[in-house]
């Protein structure tokens, strides 16, 4: 069954949202609120649309324009402001909301605009997936990695938080594409992506560099990090996909506040993929303070 898009009214308990709530009924799933405070807690929940009623806001409430806009989970959701006239109108678009609706409100005029606008919101929201995500796989792709590496590494520079890198490698994909076809290839890739995303955390970035490479940065230290890539090399091993034996050479880098240069990271983590298929393949080799360890006996 299709979800209906949802749409957060605020101010639910005006006369004015009353008749929002009865125009809008049936087309969307409704989220109320009745004070700013709610307004940003019910943000959190993520609805394609916000309607606010100017008259809730006093000169001190303004600010809810910059608390939902600097914050990553609400910056996107576009506001729809009921107002009395063009003019205040004017001044809310100036202020950061996308459209406005006058009071007294007429029902053609709001159904037109809402479902206008969660229309862009919903073309946006794919263009955005389709921007940072790997079209084949679903994974993150290498925009989204680098601009997330980047983050993570000031993080590093102010906080000290731990950051590791872990390059996977598929041994003999070549092999699988020359003699099963790239179709199947790309099934294998699609299965591999998705034993990922099940393995990792959810705060962890998997991502798909191109072809059978595949990068998961991992705020966390490096024995956690061999662990969880451990854990991932068995599973692989064992996953048999399109009953094909398949295997993956590992890199895992332990980032530390002495190199935060993404890309010779990058590099040496390609050194360590490269390390561990000469030491056989199907194995470990972890970068740590200026030295590579083989970390898989097999």
């Amino acid at each position: 069954m299709e979800q209906l898009p949802v749409v957060l009214v605020v101010d639910g308990a005006s006369e004015a949202c009353h008749s929002v709530c009865q125009f809008l009924t049936g087309q969307y799933r409704l989220l109320t609120a009745d004070t700013v405070e709610q307004c940003l807690i019910a943000a959190m929940q993520k609805p394609e649309l916000i309607l606010l009623n100017m008259a809730l806001l006093d000169d001190s409430d303004i600010s809810v324009w910059q608390q939902l806009k600097s914050n990553p989970e609400t910056q996107n959701i576009p506001v729809l402001a009921l107002v009395n006239d063009d003019g205040e109108g004017l001044t809310m678009l100036d202020s950061g909301a996308a459209d406005f609706v006058c009071k007294p409100i007429q029902a053609v005029i709001l159904k037109a605009r809402v479902a206008t606008h969660i229309q862009l919101q919903s073309q946006g929201n794919k263009l955005n997936f389709l921007a940072l995500h790997d079209q084949l796989t679903g994974l993150y792709n290498r925009h989204f990695l680098v601009e997330r590496a980047h983050q993570s590494l000031s993080k590093i520079q102010r906080h000290q938080t731990a950051l590791s890198i872990v390059l996977l490698d598929l041994d003999g994909f070549r092999h699988i594409n020359d003699f099963n076809g790239h179709h199947v290839g790309d099934l294998v890739l699609q299965i591999v992506s998705k034993l990922l995303q099940e393995s990792f955390r959810k705060e962890d970035v998997v991502a798909r560099m191109g072809g059978e490479e595949f990068v998961i940065l991992m705020e966390s230290g490096i024995e956690e990090a061999l662990d969880k890539t451990e854990s991932v090399r068995q599973l692989l091993q064992n996953l048999k996909p399109m009953g094909l034996p398949l295997t993956g050479s590992f890199g895992v880098v332990n980032v530390n506040a002495d190199n935060l240069d993404f890309s010779h990271l990058m590099l040496l983590a390609d050194e360590a993929v490269y390390k561990a298929k000469a030491d056989g393949r199907n194995c470990i080799v972890c970068y740590d303070q200026g030295h590579y360890l083989s970390q898989t006996t097999h």
